[in-house]
Formats: structure tokens, C-alpha cells, sequence
């Protein structure tokens, strides 16, 4: 379990806020220990934020939440850990929630938080950040959303929900919060023995551009744990800056979908 030796986290982080990195690097990989391989850092591409190269040379992402034995056995929600690794297995990104204990006990999958995604040298390549707003569809005022920060401190993306009585659904802005990309969810997020798909869309909603999946990790994982795995694929010649917008939108579905008491 992450801790938090610094001062209080406010629950509605500050939009454009620099978060310090907490120490939750795995540290590269070292050859005959059993960790995952790391995928070669490829050359940065003029215009492209620091750390982001490995999204260019991709069009597949895995994310996998590493499973909290507190969460297990005792039902004590803990920060969040996910190592995110890309279609040969090779680790790309580490990401490590940061936050409180009343927030996450309290608040529960509402809460807002603070994500900082490391590469595999251990450098914060992203913060995402979620405030605090309300769950209801009741209430279209004061919808979900998401800042993407690279480097962290500069917004590069926004992921916002839009409101409608039935499917859930997002838009996917640019910088400049113009609309690039929308994300559209089933109807019904509970499924058994079967992914449940949230499909990205052009903005006009007429041609499917890629995907977020939910993956089914079997059922003694799916009922005594919410550590979820999840696919995202997009195309490999899509913004590198979209691309880690579409990489926030999976947290922020997580959350929203998947972050089950137990």
C-alpha cells in the first residue's frame, strides 16, 4: 500500500497543480529476476512531451492493476498501482495513485485523485488528475472529468463526460479543449464471463477509431477483488498527446464502472 508521508491531499486537487512524484518506482528491470521485460526507449519525435515517445511507437496498450492484499482481506481500500505494459509484454508505464486515506474510505470509487504515470527509468511523465464532482446523471451541471498533464504541470488533454439518460459517454479534447474524439459505453457495464467495450469514435460518432475494454479476469478475481485488467487500442498514427487523453479516459472508466466496494 502507497503511503503519504507529506502534507494532507485536499480532496479537489487544483486544476494546472504540479503534484511531486511519490516514491512508487519499480526501478528497471534486472535480467534473471523474474520481473516483466521493459520496452527500448525509442527516439522522441520533435513536438512530443517527454516520456510520451513510447506512445508513438504503439497502437495497443495493456493495463493491469496490481491486486492489494489489504483490499482482499480485510476490504480496506488502498491507493491504486497499475503497470502498463504493451502488446509483447514489455512494460511501458507505471502508474501510482496518490491520495488519502478518508478520501478512498469515504468517497469511495467517487473520489477525486491524483495518478502519476512513471516510465521505466522513474521519471513522472504524466499526471492525471480527477476532482471531485458528483456521480449522479441526475445532476448534468457537474459531470465527470479529467486533466492530462505532460510534463506534469502542462495539460495536454481533457477527458469530459457527457450527459445522456442511458450510455455512458465522453468527449476527448485537445489542449485547447476542442473536441478531437468521442467514447461511447454499453449500456449495461456488468457482464459475466465476457469484456465490456467502450468504443472511440470520431467526433461526428460515424467512424470507430479504437477501443477500451474492460477484460473479464475470472470470476474469483472479478468477486473478491476490484483489480481490473484493461485493453486500449487506437491508431498508431493518432496525436501522441490523444493517445495519452484515450490512456487517462481508461482510469477515469475504471473508476466510474469498476471501482467496486468489496
Amino acid at each position: 500500500m502507497a503511503t503519504n508521508n507529506g502534507p494532507p491531499i485536499d480532496l479537489q486537487p487544483q486544476k494546472n497543480a504540479v503534484h511531486p512524484t511519490p516514491p512508487y518506482s519499480q526501478g528497471p528491470a534486472i535480467p534473471g529476476q523474474g520481473q516483466v521485460p521493459m520496452m527500448p526507449v525509442p527516439q522522441r519525435p520533435a513536438g512530443c512531451p517527454p516520456g510520451l515517445e513510447y506512445l508513438t511507437q504503439i497502437d495497443q496498450l495493456l493495463i493491469q492493476q496490481k491486486v492489494e492484499l489489504a483490499e482482499v482481506v480485510l476490504g480496506w481500500e488502498t491507493n491504486n498501482k497499475y503497470v502498463v505494459k504493451n502488446s509483447v509484454g514489455q512494460q511501458v508505464f507505471f502508474v501510482a495513485e496518490e491520495n488519502d486515506c478518508c478520501n478512498r474510505q469515504f468517497c469511495g470509487p467517487l473520489r477525486s485523485f491524483v495518478l502519476h504515470v512513471q516510465d521505466n527509468l522513474g521519471q513522472e511523465v504524466m499526471t492525471l488528475t480527477r476532482p471531485l464532482k458528483c456521480g449522479s446523471c441526475c445532476c448534468p451541471c457537474c459531470l465527470q472529468e479529467l486533466e492530462i498533464q505532460s510534463p506534469p504541470g502542462t495539460p495536454i488533454g481533457y477527458v469530459i463526460q457527457n450527459w445522456h439518460p442511458f450510455l455512458p459517454k465522453y468527449t476527448i479534447q485537445n489542449e485547447k479543449k476542442e473536441g478531437v474524439l468521442k467514447i461511447i459505453g454499453p449500456f449495461c457495464s456488468c457482464r459475466c464471463c465476457a469484456d465490456v467495450n467502450f468504443d472511440v469514435f470520431s467526433m461526428d460518432e460515424s467512424t470507430k477509431v479504437g477501443r477500451i475494454s474492460k477484460q473479464w479476469t475470472g470470476l474469483v478475481r472479478e468477486a473478491f477483488t476490484d483489480a481490473d485488467n484493461f485493453g486500449i487500442t487506437f491508431p498508431m498514427d493518432l496525436d501522441v498527446k490523444i493517445k495519452a487523453a484515450l490512456f487517462g479516459a481508461c482510469f477515469l472508466i475504471d473508476f466510474m464502472f469498476f471501482e467496486h466496494d468489496e
